[in-house]
């Protein structure tokens, strides 16, 4: 039976061209993602190692216990780490050097006063040379390391975004206005932000101590040892040396295993991520599969009947289609697993282009990575031949003698549309369930991810049953327009509805999906973007790239600019309330001039109480969740009035805070709100982190460009309009989409082979009947027209399924979105959804052109006198 399995496989190579194709498709997403997880994941350990190579002890400031150090009135860190410590760290037994790093942030600007990199990315830091002058992290590529207050090296990939060259004047900023230095050097990192897309800044050591921390004082004490020192009898000792609850020690083995378990963590979820999307495109590829064997064993039915006469059982023929099945599986695996490795080596390289910079290292194929995708290949193949190979079985020898292409039973049919309808109707009672859920946790989002999976397998075991109604009502439009050839592509959709249901399942899925994730990220975009205006009347937002705020001293400058009426700050602070387990962000502003850039409505109360008494007002939502009323008082701590000190935040009063005013939820002033004079104290470092500005004449491009004049013009200012807040919102959800798109493109593009694959069999099976059509003078225009319709057809209505569908699912799932988000509402993006169903018509057109052009070069004797 083996053999004749390889016979087959070999004599109906052709027609298992298209099946091969989506087998080999999928193995490669899979292979594919496998390969760049496993290289990206070792270059990037590799890179870690390298940075701990000589790194024994690593002394950090702060600790576990009592937090990061803790900040002056400037924002600068207060560290434990000196000189004097080094020092007595240098003449602990087996030390070999001791390097004090400073570390911090520095944004830099380009040629056009924009930023470098995001601003968690963007990594400073001192330059320590050795006796020969060089700081071994930082290999200089051009000039010189930093040796001067006025002087700074960047790296080489900032340098080329920014257009810096050595001589050059570099403007940065680190928590306030624009500061310049001369580029002196450039660097090579292989700082894993800085290669990521961030930049570097470095600084002389008695510099890079002035911006982050204080003179003398350092963020970080690497300790080398001698040959043969044990490494955690060092750390032991240097532990003895810290201050308690000031610093901590970690052995170099143990800072590199972290790291490696962080990289490990980072690189699996992007390759979960990417092995859920190959999954689907392998679900595709299982309904193109089937739908091959099916119409194989049909046109075979005479031969299996011959096999079964003389003597061969029915699970020898099972046998001999499942290894027919695991032959095209392997071959197909190898192929698209070879394809799958140069996926990944183009994957890393476009992604590196775009500003990803992994770090430098071989392709990794691991043996793990081989079987798990010749595996899935194989096995995915073999499964979705499992079902054809029993009807094959089932063939009795003179019934298959007699026909060669028998409709389905009506049994099965009836059998198959009964538990369709179970299914579905289960599915959707559990989405019309998540609708009315008013929380999105993690247990409500699995029990929607249910609903959808079985609506969406619900549908595509009743597509045959929906495929009628659907295709004859498609089919009148083809015939009245098209004439004879639309009614005889109806006819041949119509023909079998199993085979028309699984080959538009396959483009459905995708379809489904692409609709769902459409609808449900522009509805959130909409909602997102009323959200973020709704109540604020200002004419511009001035926040900071870094979080880090704006100094109040420049807030009072913006004011003075002509044109401005009114500039209100917002700064906030945290509170805890341990009897309500509330923990929660207080807002402070000048409450005189709120009512100029926001509307606030009150509930009860009112904002006049809140002025006069000293209180506070809550948002609606957050009184409800907590069931506060005007007129309770709430004991609060604020943990920032303790932070790094762990005695004084056990000791720590409450401070009663009275709540005068419920307001309708407002997205400016957040969720509680008070007086400056309330807020001001429990601040550290005192910063605006949000300042409103409203002006006489609205929004104007020079007026924008004298407030940040006047704030300083820091590359890490973002001056906003309504437009602007609006477009960085959308921005966000538009690249999810985009990645959405993407990723699902395999599974359309499989869906479409397993057009062309249908029709491409069907072709043959009807060669007798073109063969007819031809000869009582059907021209060959009219065929190839008959096969396109038949193709547009089919692809319309998986088109239609799957945007019905993914509509319903989005609708359901966001009511549970509308309860977090109360703007809103379901958008039905209709010019997307006119793409789609453009973009199905288009798949049907190209998928017919191969087959209706086989279809239409038959000749019409020969076909008439086939068997």
């Amino acid at each position: 039976m083996f053999k004749t399995a390889l016979r087959n496989v070999l004599a109906h190579k052709a027609r298992l061209v298209m099946t091969a194709l989506a087998v080999l498709l999928g193995v490669a997403f899979v292979s594919g993602t496998l390969v760049f997880s496993d290289s990206v994941g070792q270059a990037v350990k590799n890179a870690s190692a390298k940075s701990f190579q000589d790194v024994a002890v690593s002394v950090q400031a702060g600790s576990p216990e009592s937090g990061p150090e803790p900040e002056d009135a400037d924002g600068r860190r207060i560290s434990a780490l000196d000189d004097k410590l080094a020092g007595r760290i240098r003449a602990l037994p087996g030390v070999a050097s001791v390097h004090t790093n400073v570390t911090g942030r520095a944004t830099i600007a380009d040629k056009d006063n924009q930023p470098i990199g995001e601003a968690w990315q963007n990594v400073a830091a001192n330059y320590q040379p050795g006796p020969d002058g060089k700081d071994g992290r930082y290999p200089v590529v051009q000039g010189h390391g930093p040796r001067a207050a006025g002087e700074i090296a960047v790296d080489e990939g900032t340098a080329e975004k920014g257009g810096l060259k050595v001589g050059d004047t570099v403007r940065f900023a680190t928590d306030g206005p624009a500061l310049t230095k001369k580029l002196v050097g450039i660097v090579h990192s292989e700082d894993p932000k800085v290669t990521a897309g961030g930049s570097l800044a470095l600084f002389d050591t008695a510099t890079a101590q002035r911006l982050f921390t204080h003179p003398g004082q350092y963020d970080e004490l690497v300790v080398s040892s001698k040959p043969g020192t044990d490494e955690a009898a060092l750390t032991d000792a240097v532990e003895k040396l810290l201050p308690k609850g000031r610093a901590q020690a970690t052995s170099g083995s143990k800072l590199a295993a972290e790291q490696a378990e962080m990289v490990e963590h980072s690189t699996s979820a992007l390759s979960k991520t990417l092995l859920v999307f190959a999954g689907i495109a392998l679900f595709v590829g299982v309904f193109i599969i089937a739908n091959t064997f099916t119409m194989l064993i049909s046109q075979r039915s005479r031969e299996i009947a011959l096999m079964r006469a003389i003597g061969a059982s029915r699970r020898q023929v099972v046998r001999s289609v499942l290894a027919e099945a695991g032959l095209l599986g392997l071959v197909s695996s190898v192929v698209g697993f070879a394809l799958g490795t140069g996926i990944a080596v183009t994957m890393r390289a476009v992604l590196d282009a775009n500003g990803a910079g992994f770090p430098d290292g071989p392709l990794v194929i691991s043996p793990t990575a081989v079987l798990s995708a010749l595996g899935v290949g194989v096995l995915v193949t073999v499964l979705a031949a499992w079902l054809p190979s029993r009807k094959a079985a089932k063939i009795a020898p003179v019934e298959a003698l007699s026909t060669v292409d028998a409709a389905p039973a009506l049994r099965g049919l009836v059998v198959r549309n009964t538990i369709g309808a179970i299914v579905t109707g289960i599915g959707v009672a559990i989405m019309l369930y998540v609708s009315s859920l008013t929380k999105t946790e993690e247990s409500n989002l699995m029990i929607a991810m249910a609903g959808s999976a079985l609506t969406l397998t619900g549908v595509i075991i009743l597509s045959p049953l929906l495929s009628r109604p659907l295709v004859t009502l498609a089919g009148k439009v083809t015939t009245r327009i098209f004439g004879i050839s639309g009614k005889l592509a109806k006819e041949n959709a119509l023909r079998n509805p199993r085979r028309t249901a699984a080959t538009a399942s396959a483009l459905m899925i995708g379809l489904t999906l692409i609709t769902g994730m459409t609808v449900a990220g522009i509805s959130t975009q909409r909602a997102a973007d009323e959200l973020s205006a709704k109540g604020l009347t200002a004419d511009y937002q001035v926040t900071t790239s870094n979080f880090r705020g704006l100094e109040p001293k420049l807030t009072q400058r913006a004011a003075s600019v002509p044109g401005v009426e009114a500039t209100v700050p917002l700064r906030q602070t945290v509170f805890d309330v341990a009897a309500d387990g509330a923990f929660g962000m207080l807002t402070g502003t000048d409450l005189d001039r709120l009512g100029k850039v926001t509307e606030l409505t009150f509930r009860s109360g009112s904002l006049q109480a809140v002025r006069d008494s000293g209180g506070i007002a809550v948002s609606e939502s957050r009184a409800k969740e907590k069931g506060w009323k005007t007129g309770d008082t709430l004991q609060a701590t604020f943990p920032t009035d303790a932070r790094g000190d762990e005695q004084k935040r056990k000791n720590q009063k409450k401070t009663p805070l009275k709540i005068v005013g419920i307001y309708e939820d407002n997205q400016v002033v957040g969720e509680t709100l008070g007086s400056t004079k309330l807020v001001d104290p429990h601040l550290k470092p005192f910063k605006d982190d949000k300042v409103l500005i409203k002006t006489t004449a609205g929004p104007d491009a020079g007026l924008a460009k004298d407030i940040r004049k006047a704030l300083g013009d820091s590359p890490l200012l973002k001056v906003q309009d309504k437009d602007a807040l609006r477009k960085e919102n959308a921005g966000s959800i538009d690249t999810v989409l985009n990645m959405v798109y993407g990723l699902l493109g395999m599974a359309v593009i499989i869906a479409v082979v397993g057009v062309v694959n249908t029709l491409a069999m069907s072709v043959f099976e009807r060669t007798r009947e073109i063969g007819m059509l031809r000869a009582i003078g059907l021209a060959r225009t009219g065929i190839k027209q008959m096969v396109r319709l038949e193709s547009v057809v089919i692809s319309l209505f998986g088109a239609v399924l799957g945007i019905g569908v993914g509509v319903f699912l989005a609708w359901a799932g966001g009511k549970m979105v509308a309860s977090s988000m109360p703007t809103y509402e379901m958008v039905l993006p209709w010019d997307r959804l006119g793409i789609f169903l453009a973009i199905a018509l288009v798949v049907g057109v190209l998928a017919a052109a191969w087959p209706a052009r086989r279809a239409a070069r038959l000749n019409m004797l020969e076909s008439i006198g086939a068997q």
